[in-house]
């Protein structure tokens, strides 16, 4: 721990991970440009949001910088997640703009393996807990590589 800096003031910044660094971190897992991973993180944060509850997209958003977390937020009245698999889920990202459907299956693995990296254990396996087992089964193993830390 350096010396000029608090045990309080590591433990608010513990799950912060900085835009740069997540995106880069996709990039590398997926073998995509960084401009590639943006997009990719953009398009799969928001279908997440629109596959869990607003409540938990909240919470996910609350530990990462903004220019994520505001793909996770869902406009007025869109309370309600929507019930789809793996599949579904894939498909949506790769029918978005921007977005090369020979790539989605990769980056969807690779954003989901970096959002378990950049917020606390609890709030991923909460996220995931409304997810069918499915999604666990691509996310890389803890220290898969490319990734900036364990959630904790």
């Amino acid at each position: 721990m350096r010396s000029s800096r608090s045990a309080a003031d590591l433990a608010g910044e513990e799950n912060q991970v900085e835009y740069e660094d997540f995106i880069n971190a996709v990039a590398t897992r997926a073998k995509v440009s960084t401009d590639q991973a943006a997009t990719l993180t953009g398009v799969t944060l928001e279908t997440l949001a629109d596959r869990i509850s607003a409540g938990q997209a909240e919470d996910l958003a609350y530990q990462l910088p903004d220019r994520l977390a505001g793909h996770l937020s869902r406009p007025l009245g869109g309370e309600m997640a929507t019930a789809f698999g793996l599949d579904e889920f894939v498909r949506r990202v790769g029918d978005r703009p921007g977005v090369d459907r020979a790539l989605a299956g990769a980056g969807v693995r690779a954003v989901l393996t970096t959002l378990r990296e950049a917020v606390t254990r609890d709030e991923f396996e909460n996220a995931m807990a409304q997810l069918p087992e499915e999604f666990s089964q691509v996310i890389e193993p803890v220290g898969a590589g490319g990734g900036r830390r364990r959630g904790s």
